[in-house]
């Protein structure tokens, strides 16, 4: 009775852990795509009102931790109303954890920030930054389940992590006026889809630490 119970824990563990206990929708992951031409007026990254944040999952979906990645540089490039380009740099030797995830008392935020920042994660000595390349932006019709309130296209671009780029599609929602251009949206991707494997066990699933699923939200503003 005792294993029947314990294995029923691990099932339900690894359940969450797939999912991340999030609720966000996921991004559709493929290979590289070309990124689209930028036509049109350009609109530059506002970087004092930009940002991305990240959550992740400890122990199946449960022990979640969260912060943010500052903005480097990025632009937008419109036409006729509609994004037709656009790219924005990750500088990932600003990933912050927000003390308030970190509630266990023999634990600290700037450990875990020193540990994702080391070679276990992003290797952010030799590889100090991440990429966004926009290569299509298109009209979405119905927005999917979890997907940002008053989604309306659906966004894809290369996302280049580690050195390796992975094309991720997913629901934002975009306005564009005169002055101003905002893209929002929030989704899971899977970091080995980029090779970051710690607290991963492929032989075991039982054995995995940390969830596959990162939760991304984005908030992007560029003026003219």
């Amino acid at each position: 009775m005792k294993k029947l119970i314990l294995l029923s824990a691990v099932a339900t563990a690894l359940v969450l852990g797939s999912c991340g206990g999030n609720g966000k929708t996921s991004a559709t992951a493929t290979t590289a795509q070309e990124a689209s031409e930028k036509v049109g007026e350009s609109y530059a990254i506002a970087l004092d009102s930009s940002k991305v944040d990240w959550k992740a999952f400890h122990k199946g979906g449960f022990a979640p931790r969260w912060g943010t990645i500052n903005i480097q540089s990025g632009d937008i490039s419109v036409q006729d109303g509609e994004i037709t380009g656009g790219d924005f740099v990750l500088d990932m030797k600003t990933i912050k954890v927000d003390a308030a995830s970190v509630t266990e008392a023999d634990k600290k935020a700037i450990d875990l920030e020193n540990h994702l920042k080391s070679a276990d994660f992003f290797h952010v000595d030799s590889i100090p930054t991440a990429e966004f390349v926009v290569t299509k932006v298109e009209a979405l019709a119905t927005a999917p389940q979890g997907a940002i309130e008053g989604a309306n296209k659906t966004v894809s671009g290369n996302l280049t992590l580690l050195g390796n780029t992975i094309n991720v599609s997913f629901p934002a929602k975009v306005e564009v006026s005169d002055n101003v251009v905002s893209v929002a949206a929030h989704f899971t991707v899977n970091r080995t889809d980029w090779g970051i494997k710690f607290g991963t066990n492929e032989v075991d699933p039982a054995e995995w630490m940390i969830s596959k699923d990162i939760e991304v939200g984005i908030d992007v503003k560029a003026t003219k």
